[in-house]
Protein backbone atom coordinates (compact mmCIF):
# COMPACT_ATOMS: atom_id res chain seq x y z
CA UNK A 1 0.00 0.00 0.00
CA UNK A 2 1.01 3.40 -0.57
CA UNK A 3 1.96 5.65 1.53
CA UNK A 4 1.56 8.78 -0.80
CA UNK A 5 5.94 9.18 -0.67
CA UNK A 6 6.81 9.39 -3.72
CA UNK A 7 10.21 8.93 -6.11
CA UNK A 8 10.77 12.54 -6.09
CA UNK A 9 10.00 13.22 -2.63
CA UNK A 10 13.11 10.78 -1.41
CA UNK A 11 15.47 11.38 -4.52
CA UNK A 12 17.80 13.58 -2.89
CA UNK A 13 17.72 11.99 0.79
CA UNK A 14 18.92 8.60 -0.56
CA UNK A 15 21.13 10.23 -2.39
CA UNK A 16 22.83 12.14 0.42
CA UNK A 17 22.77 9.05 2.74
CA UNK A 18 24.86 7.34 -0.14
CA UNK A 19 27.26 9.92 -0.35
CA UNK A 20 27.63 9.69 3.55
CA UNK A 21 28.90 6.81 3.29
CA UNK A 22 32.62 6.16 2.45
CA UNK A 23 33.02 3.34 -0.25
CA UNK A 24 36.28 4.74 -2.20
CA UNK A 25 38.11 1.41 -3.98
CA UNK A 26 41.85 2.23 -4.15
CA UNK A 27 42.22 -0.68 -6.84
CA UNK A 28 44.57 -2.23 -4.54
CA UNK A 29 41.88 -3.92 -2.13
CA UNK A 30 43.01 -1.40 1.30
CA UNK A 31 39.80 0.76 0.75
CA UNK A 32 36.15 0.31 3.30
CA UNK A 33 34.69 -1.89 0.83
CA UNK A 34 31.15 -1.57 -0.64
CA UNK A 35 29.62 -3.52 2.26
CA UNK A 36 28.31 -0.40 4.27
CA UNK A 37 26.75 1.01 0.96
CA UNK A 38 25.36 -2.61 0.04
CA UNK A 39 23.69 -3.05 3.62
CA UNK A 40 22.08 0.51 3.15
CA UNK A 41 20.52 -0.80 -0.26
CA UNK A 42 19.40 -3.66 1.37
CA UNK A 43 17.62 -1.82 4.07
CA UNK A 44 15.74 0.16 1.48
CA UNK A 45 14.54 -2.92 -0.62
CA UNK A 46 13.56 -4.38 2.40
CA UNK A 47 11.28 -1.80 4.11
CA UNK A 48 9.28 -1.97 1.24
CA UNK A 49 8.87 -5.46 1.14
CA UNK A 50 11.42 -6.45 -1.39
CA UNK A 51 13.92 -9.68 -0.68
CA UNK A 52 17.02 -9.12 -2.09
CA UNK A 53 20.35 -10.99 -2.10
CA UNK A 54 23.60 -10.04 -0.73
CA UNK A 55 26.38 -11.65 -1.46
CA UNK A 56 30.57 -11.01 -1.50
CA UNK A 57 33.18 -11.62 -3.51
CA UNK A 58 35.91 -11.31 -1.10
CA UNK A 59 35.23 -9.53 2.30
CA UNK A 60 33.79 -6.33 2.35
CA UNK A 61 33.24 -6.77 -1.35
CA UNK A 62 29.75 -7.00 -1.31
CA UNK A 63 26.72 -6.57 -4.39
CA UNK A 64 23.06 -6.33 -3.84
CA UNK A 65 20.74 -8.04 -6.52
CA UNK A 66 16.77 -8.70 -6.54
CA UNK A 67 14.23 -9.41 -9.41
CA UNK A 68 10.68 -7.45 -10.25
CA UNK A 69 8.46 -9.37 -11.59
CA UNK A 70 7.41 -7.57 -15.14
CA UNK A 71 3.20 -7.21 -16.35
CA UNK A 72 5.04 -9.53 -19.24
CA UNK A 73 7.42 -12.29 -17.93
CA UNK A 74 7.37 -13.53 -21.18
CA UNK A 75 9.04 -11.12 -22.50
CA UNK A 76 13.17 -11.15 -22.04
CA UNK A 77 14.34 -9.22 -18.94
CA UNK A 78 16.24 -5.88 -18.26
CA UNK A 79 19.25 -5.22 -16.06
CA UNK A 80 19.20 -2.00 -13.92
CA UNK A 81 22.43 -1.86 -12.46
CA UNK A 82 25.16 0.43 -10.78
CA UNK A 83 28.49 0.54 -8.66
CA UNK A 84 28.06 1.53 -5.05
CA UNK A 85 32.04 2.17 -5.03
CA UNK A 86 34.16 5.27 -5.90
CA UNK A 87 36.98 6.47 -6.67
CA UNK A 88 39.46 8.02 -3.15
CA UNK A 89 38.69 11.61 -2.66
CA UNK A 90 41.91 13.80 -1.47
CA UNK A 91 39.53 16.01 1.73
CA UNK A 92 42.72 18.84 1.43
CA UNK A 93 41.57 19.35 -2.59
CA UNK A 94 37.91 19.62 -1.83
CA UNK A 95 36.01 23.04 -0.84
CA UNK A 96 33.84 20.58 1.25
CA UNK A 97 33.86 17.45 3.17
CA UNK A 98 33.60 14.94 0.20
CA UNK A 99 31.68 12.00 2.42
CA UNK A 100 29.07 15.18 4.12
CA UNK A 101 26.40 14.82 1.55
CA UNK A 102 26.33 18.36 2.09
CA UNK A 103 23.34 20.51 0.16
CA UNK A 104 24.53 23.77 -1.40
CA UNK A 105 22.61 26.20 -3.67
CA UNK A 106 20.01 22.96 -4.88
CA UNK A 107 22.86 20.91 -5.14
CA UNK A 108 24.33 17.61 -3.28
CA UNK A 109 28.08 17.76 -2.82
CA UNK A 110 30.19 14.16 -2.95
CA UNK A 111 32.04 11.78 -3.73
CA UNK A 112 30.08 10.12 -6.20
CA UNK A 113 27.40 12.46 -6.62
CA UNK A 114 27.90 11.95 -10.57
CA UNK A 115 29.68 9.04 -10.46
CA UNK A 116 27.19 7.07 -9.57
CA UNK A 117 24.83 7.27 -6.37
CA UNK A 118 23.08 9.88 -8.28
CA UNK A 119 21.79 7.17 -10.60
CA UNK A 120 21.78 4.28 -7.79
CA UNK A 121 19.19 6.82 -5.76
CA UNK A 122 17.14 7.18 -8.78
CA UNK A 123 17.34 3.44 -9.27
CA UNK A 124 16.40 2.58 -5.43
CA UNK A 125 13.37 5.87 -5.42
CA UNK A 126 11.90 4.90 -8.25
CA UNK A 127 12.12 1.09 -7.26
CA UNK A 128 10.81 1.62 -4.02
CA UNK A 129 8.00 3.99 -5.15
CA UNK A 130 6.71 1.33 -7.66
CA UNK A 131 6.37 -1.70 -5.27
CA UNK A 132 4.49 1.08 -3.02
CA UNK A 133 2.31 1.95 -5.13
CA UNK A 134 1.84 -1.78 -5.84
CA UNK A 135 3.13 -1.26 -10.10
CA UNK A 136 5.41 -4.15 -11.83
CA UNK A 137 7.63 -2.91 -14.48
CA UNK A 138 6.53 -3.65 -18.21
CA UNK A 139 8.81 -6.60 -18.50
CA UNK A 140 11.49 -8.48 -15.35
CA UNK A 141 13.54 -6.18 -14.35
CA UNK A 142 17.15 -7.20 -12.73
CA UNK A 143 18.02 -4.67 -9.94
CA UNK A 144 21.77 -4.84 -9.25
CA UNK A 145 24.17 -3.20 -7.41
CA UNK A 146 27.52 -3.99 -7.99
CA UNK A 147 31.35 -3.47 -6.27
CA UNK A 148 34.82 -2.17 -7.75
CA UNK A 149 33.48 -1.21 -11.11
CA UNK A 150 36.21 1.48 -10.33
CA UNK A 151 38.80 -0.86 -10.67
CA UNK A 152 37.57 -3.25 -13.53
CA UNK A 153 34.50 -4.85 -11.43
CA UNK A 154 37.04 -8.24 -10.95
CA UNK A 155 35.06 -8.53 -7.30
CA UNK A 156 31.53 -6.73 -8.57
CA UNK A 157 29.91 -7.38 -11.98
CA UNK A 158 32.43 -9.87 -13.21
CA UNK A 159 31.79 -11.98 -10.05
CA UNK A 160 28.61 -11.96 -10.01
CA UNK A 161 28.49 -12.67 -14.08
CA UNK A 162 31.15 -15.63 -13.18
CA UNK A 163 29.72 -17.24 -10.33
CA UNK A 164 26.10 -16.15 -10.13
CA UNK A 165 24.63 -16.14 -13.60
CA UNK A 166 21.20 -17.28 -12.80
CA UNK A 167 20.50 -14.09 -11.42
CA UNK A 168 20.17 -12.46 -14.61
CA UNK A 169 18.97 -15.53 -16.39
CA UNK A 170 16.63 -14.51 -19.25
CA UNK A 171 17.98 -10.74 -19.36
CA UNK A 172 19.18 -9.12 -22.81
CA UNK A 173 19.58 -5.98 -22.41
CA UNK A 174 20.99 -3.06 -19.59
CA UNK A 175 20.89 -0.03 -18.19
CA UNK A 176 23.22 1.76 -16.31
CA UNK A 177 25.55 4.69 -16.78
CA UNK A 178 27.00 7.00 -18.16
CA UNK A 179 24.52 8.47 -20.14
CA UNK A 180 21.42 10.28 -20.35
CA UNK A 181 22.70 13.74 -19.36
CA UNK A 182 22.21 16.81 -21.48
CA UNK A 183 24.54 19.38 -23.04
CA UNK A 184 24.09 22.49 -24.53
CA UNK A 185 24.62 21.79 -28.44
CA UNK A 186 26.23 25.54 -30.26
CA UNK A 187 25.88 27.08 -26.94
CA UNK A 188 28.27 30.24 -26.09
CA UNK A 189 31.24 30.19 -23.85
CA UNK A 190 28.93 31.08 -20.82
CA UNK A 191 27.52 27.62 -21.91
CA UNK A 192 24.59 30.04 -22.34
CA UNK A 193 21.95 29.20 -25.42
CA UNK A 194 21.98 26.45 -28.06
CA UNK A 195 19.82 23.39 -28.50
CA UNK A 196 19.77 21.08 -25.55
CA UNK A 197 20.26 17.20 -26.67
CA UNK A 198 21.07 14.18 -24.40
CA UNK A 199 23.85 11.88 -25.06
CA UNK A 200 22.34 8.30 -24.78
CA UNK A 201 25.87 5.74 -24.61
CA UNK A 202 25.61 3.25 -27.23
CA UNK A 203 29.02 2.46 -27.37
CA UNK A 204 32.09 2.45 -25.19
CA UNK A 205 35.71 2.23 -25.67
CA UNK A 206 37.68 -0.84 -24.64
CA UNK A 207 40.43 -1.14 -21.58
CA UNK A 208 43.85 -2.12 -21.48
CA UNK A 209 45.76 -1.50 -18.60
CA UNK A 210 49.70 -2.68 -19.50
CA UNK A 211 52.32 -2.89 -17.68
CA UNK A 212 55.61 -1.56 -20.00
CA UNK A 213 58.97 -3.33 -18.31
CA UNK A 214 62.45 -2.94 -18.81
CA UNK A 215 65.50 -4.94 -17.80
CA UNK A 216 69.09 -3.42 -17.99
CA UNK A 217 72.22 -3.71 -16.39
CA UNK A 218 72.21 -2.83 -12.89
CA UNK A 219 75.59 -0.63 -11.72
CA UNK A 220 77.28 2.13 -10.05
CA UNK A 221 75.59 5.67 -11.23
CA UNK A 222 78.72 7.25 -12.06
CA UNK A 223 79.66 4.51 -14.52
CA UNK A 224 79.13 4.47 -18.17
CA UNK A 225 76.04 1.87 -19.25
CA UNK A 226 74.57 1.26 -22.62
CA UNK A 227 72.05 -0.86 -20.97
CA UNK A 228 70.17 1.27 -18.59
CA UNK A 229 66.56 0.13 -17.80
CA UNK A 230 65.81 3.88 -16.83
CA UNK A 231 66.67 5.07 -19.99
CA UNK A 232 65.55 2.58 -22.44
CA UNK A 233 61.64 2.27 -20.36
CA UNK A 234 62.17 6.45 -20.36
CA UNK A 235 62.37 6.24 -24.29
CA UNK A 236 59.69 3.76 -24.72
CA UNK A 237 57.49 5.77 -22.31
CA UNK A 238 58.11 9.05 -24.25
CA UNK A 239 57.08 7.60 -27.58
CA UNK A 240 53.82 6.06 -26.64
CA UNK A 241 52.55 9.32 -25.34
CA UNK A 242 53.62 10.97 -28.06
CA UNK A 243 51.85 9.04 -30.87
CA UNK A 244 50.03 10.38 -32.94
CA UNK A 245 46.70 7.87 -33.33
CA UNK A 246 44.70 8.07 -35.96
CA UNK A 247 41.52 9.61 -36.57
CA UNK A 248 38.72 6.86 -36.88
CA UNK A 249 35.13 7.42 -37.15
CA UNK A 250 33.00 4.29 -35.65
CA UNK A 251 29.23 4.36 -36.68
CA UNK A 252 28.02 6.08 -33.16
CA UNK A 253 30.47 8.70 -33.28
CA UNK A 254 29.37 9.29 -37.22
CA UNK A 255 25.86 9.72 -36.08
CA UNK A 256 26.02 12.00 -33.27
CA UNK A 257 28.31 14.40 -35.19
CA UNK A 258 25.77 14.30 -37.95
CA UNK A 259 23.58 15.48 -35.37
CA UNK A 260 25.12 18.07 -33.97
CA UNK A 261 25.99 19.12 -37.57
CA UNK A 262 21.81 19.14 -38.18
CA UNK A 263 21.66 21.19 -34.75
CA UNK A 264 24.00 23.72 -35.57
CA UNK A 265 24.09 24.19 -39.12
CA UNK A 266 28.00 23.61 -39.26
CA UNK A 267 29.39 21.30 -41.96
CA UNK A 268 29.83 17.66 -41.34
CA UNK A 269 32.64 16.06 -43.68
CA UNK A 270 34.23 12.94 -41.77
CA UNK A 271 37.37 13.38 -43.92
CA UNK A 272 37.99 17.02 -42.37
CA UNK A 273 39.66 16.65 -38.98
CA UNK A 274 39.58 20.64 -38.72
CA UNK A 275 35.37 20.71 -39.02
CA UNK A 276 35.28 17.49 -36.43
CA UNK A 277 37.16 19.63 -34.35
CA UNK A 278 34.44 22.29 -34.48
CA UNK A 279 31.48 20.06 -34.21
CA UNK A 280 33.19 18.31 -31.24
CA UNK A 281 34.26 21.53 -29.78
CA UNK A 282 30.00 22.36 -30.55
CA UNK A 283 29.08 20.17 -27.57
CA UNK A 284 30.10 22.09 -24.78
CA UNK A 285 31.06 20.63 -21.80
CA UNK A 286 30.44 17.46 -23.88
CA UNK A 287 33.48 17.71 -25.80
CA UNK A 288 35.31 16.24 -23.52
CA UNK A 289 33.75 12.78 -23.43
CA UNK A 290 33.43 12.70 -27.10
CA UNK A 291 36.79 14.13 -27.96
CA UNK A 292 38.63 11.31 -26.62
CA UNK A 293 36.42 8.45 -28.59
CA UNK A 294 37.59 9.63 -31.92
CA UNK A 295 40.78 7.71 -32.06
CA UNK A 296 42.07 4.87 -29.53
CA UNK A 297 44.32 6.39 -26.90
CA UNK A 298 47.25 5.18 -24.54
CA UNK A 299 48.38 7.28 -21.90
CA UNK A 300 51.17 6.63 -19.45
CA UNK A 301 50.04 7.00 -15.74
CA UNK A 302 52.62 5.54 -13.63
CA UNK A 303 56.43 5.11 -13.50
CA UNK A 304 58.56 3.58 -10.91
CA UNK A 305 62.44 2.61 -10.93
CA UNK A 306 65.43 2.59 -8.69
CA UNK A 307 66.01 2.70 -5.11
CA UNK A 308 69.26 5.49 -4.73
CA UNK A 309 70.31 8.32 -6.55
CA UNK A 310 73.87 6.41 -7.05
CA UNK A 311 72.59 3.11 -8.36
CA UNK A 312 71.32 2.38 -11.59
CA UNK A 313 68.59 -0.16 -11.40
CA UNK A 314 68.32 -3.20 -13.42
CA UNK A 315 64.57 -2.96 -13.67
CA UNK A 316 62.09 -0.24 -14.67
CA UNK A 317 58.55 -0.23 -14.92
CA UNK A 318 55.72 2.10 -16.16
CA UNK A 319 51.80 1.71 -16.67
CA UNK A 320 49.66 2.59 -19.34
CA UNK A 321 45.88 3.61 -19.45
CA UNK A 322 45.25 2.37 -23.29
CA UNK A 323 41.34 2.72 -24.54
CA UNK A 324 40.86 0.95 -27.82
CA UNK A 325 38.09 1.79 -30.39
CA UNK A 326 35.72 -0.90 -30.83
CA UNK A 327 37.62 -3.51 -33.31
CA UNK A 328 40.69 -1.66 -32.76
CA UNK A 329 42.41 -3.83 -30.15
CA UNK A 330 44.61 -5.60 -32.14
CA UNK A 331 46.02 -3.02 -34.17
CA UNK A 332 46.55 -1.10 -30.59
CA UNK A 333 48.30 -3.91 -29.15
CA UNK A 334 50.83 -4.36 -32.20
CA UNK A 335 51.37 -0.58 -32.28
CA UNK A 336 52.32 -0.22 -28.56
CA UNK A 337 54.56 -3.06 -28.78
CA UNK A 338 56.14 -1.24 -32.00
CA UNK A 339 56.64 1.60 -29.94
CA UNK A 340 57.71 0.23 -26.65
CA UNK A 341 60.80 -1.77 -28.31
CA UNK A 342 62.94 -4.19 -28.02
CA UNK A 343 64.31 -3.69 -24.63
CA UNK A 344 60.98 -3.10 -23.48
CA UNK A 345 58.54 -6.22 -23.07
CA UNK A 346 54.31 -4.90 -22.37
CA UNK A 347 52.46 -7.12 -19.76
CA UNK A 348 48.76 -7.24 -19.57
CA UNK A 349 47.40 -6.22 -15.69
CA UNK A 350 43.80 -5.83 -17.19
CA UNK A 351 41.73 -5.40 -20.53
CA UNK A 352 37.89 -5.52 -21.21
CA UNK A 353 36.26 -5.41 -24.41
CA UNK A 354 35.01 -2.22 -26.22
CA UNK A 355 31.18 -2.18 -26.96
CA UNK A 356 28.93 -0.50 -29.50
CA UNK A 357 25.13 -1.03 -30.56
CA UNK A 358 22.87 0.57 -32.79
CA UNK A 359 21.20 3.50 -31.65
CA UNK A 360 17.50 2.15 -32.57
CA UNK A 361 15.17 -0.83 -31.19
CA UNK A 362 12.34 -1.24 -28.50
CA UNK A 363 14.64 -0.68 -25.69
CA UNK A 364 16.26 2.81 -27.43
CA UNK A 365 12.98 3.93 -28.85
CA UNK A 366 11.38 3.77 -25.21
CA UNK A 367 14.62 5.54 -23.52
CA UNK A 368 13.96 8.46 -26.19
CA UNK A 369 10.22 8.55 -25.62
CA UNK A 370 10.70 8.66 -21.66
CA UNK A 371 13.28 12.09 -21.94
CA UNK A 372 11.25 13.55 -24.68
CA UNK A 373 7.86 13.07 -22.82
CA UNK A 374 9.44 14.80 -20.01
CA UNK A 375 10.96 17.65 -21.43
CA UNK A 376 9.62 17.67 -25.36
CA UNK A 377 12.10 20.68 -26.49
CA UNK A 378 15.16 18.53 -26.13
CA UNK A 379 16.44 15.88 -28.54
CA UNK A 380 18.68 12.25 -28.35
CA UNK A 381 21.84 11.58 -29.70
CA UNK A 382 24.36 8.65 -29.53
CA UNK A 383 27.40 9.31 -28.18
CA UNK A 384 30.57 6.51 -27.29
CA UNK A 385 32.12 6.66 -23.61
CA UNK A 386 35.43 7.25 -23.91
CA UNK A 387 35.86 5.67 -20.24
CA UNK A 388 33.90 1.61 -19.47
CA UNK A 389 31.09 0.39 -17.52
CA UNK A 390 29.81 -2.81 -15.75
CA UNK A 391 27.93 -3.43 -19.26
CA UNK A 392 31.27 -5.29 -19.86
CA UNK A 393 31.11 -7.86 -17.89
CA UNK A 394 27.24 -8.30 -18.88
CA UNK A 395 28.23 -8.35 -22.26
CA UNK A 396 29.83 -11.77 -21.50
CA UNK A 397 26.61 -13.09 -20.93
CA UNK A 398 24.95 -11.95 -23.92
CA UNK A 399 23.04 -8.64 -22.76
CA UNK A 400 23.45 -5.45 -25.01
CA UNK A 401 24.32 -2.65 -22.86
CA UNK A 402 23.37 1.16 -22.72
CA UNK A 403 24.55 4.34 -21.01
CA UNK A 404 20.87 5.91 -19.27
CA UNK A 405 21.16 8.02 -15.96
CA UNK A 406 19.04 10.65 -17.52
CA UNK A 407 19.82 14.60 -15.66
CA UNK A 408 18.56 17.71 -17.12
CA UNK A 409 21.44 20.02 -16.42
CA UNK A 410 21.69 23.09 -15.93
CA UNK A 411 23.44 25.36 -18.98
CA UNK A 412 27.24 25.81 -17.67
CA UNK A 413 27.52 23.32 -15.09
CA UNK A 414 30.88 21.54 -16.77
CA UNK A 415 29.30 17.86 -15.55
CA UNK A 416 32.00 15.39 -17.34
CA UNK A 417 34.25 17.26 -15.39
CA UNK A 418 33.18 16.60 -12.27
CA UNK A 419 34.03 12.44 -13.10
CA UNK A 420 36.91 11.92 -10.79
CA UNK A 421 36.61 15.53 -10.36
CA UNK A 422 37.20 17.87 -7.15
CA UNK A 423 33.85 19.00 -5.75
CA UNK A 424 31.46 16.41 -7.49
CA UNK A 425 27.77 17.59 -7.24
CA UNK A 426 24.86 16.90 -9.00
CA UNK A 427 21.58 19.35 -8.90
CA UNK A 428 18.57 17.80 -6.21
CA UNK A 429 16.09 19.00 -9.50
CA UNK A 430 18.11 16.97 -11.74
CA UNK A 431 17.53 13.97 -9.83
CA UNK A 432 13.88 14.66 -9.70
CA UNK A 433 14.31 15.17 -13.27
CA UNK A 434 15.90 11.49 -13.74
CA UNK A 435 12.95 9.85 -11.50
CA UNK A 436 9.95 10.93 -13.64
CA UNK A 437 11.95 9.70 -16.89
CA UNK A 438 12.69 6.58 -15.22
CA UNK A 439 9.32 5.95 -13.90
CA UNK A 440 8.08 6.16 -17.72
CA UNK A 441 11.03 3.79 -18.70
CA UNK A 442 10.20 1.01 -16.72
CA UNK A 443 6.47 1.30 -17.83
CA UNK A 444 6.81 1.28 -21.04
CA UNK A 445 10.10 -0.38 -22.09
Amino acid sequence: MSNGVTAQDEVARICQDLLRIDSSNYGDGSGPGERAAAEYVMASLHEVGLDPELFESAPGRANVVVRLPGVDPERPALVLHGHTDVVPAAAQDWSVDPFGGEEIDGMLWGRGAVDMKDMDAMMLAIVRQMVREGRAPARDVVLAFFADEEAGGVFGASHAVDTRPELFAGATEAISEVGGFSVQVGAGPDGQGGRRAYLLQTAEKGIGWLRLVADGRAGHGSQVNTDNAVTHLAAAVARIGAHPWPLRLTPTVHDLLEGVADLTGLPFDPQDPEGIDALVAALGSGARFVGATLRSTANPTQLSAGYKANVIPGRAEAVLDTRFLPGDEAEARRVLTELAGEHVRVEEIHRDVALEVPFGGRLVDAMVTSLLAVDPDATVLPYMLSAGTDNKSLSRLGITGYGFAPLRLPPGLDFPAMFHGVDERVPIESLVFGTRVLDRLLQTC
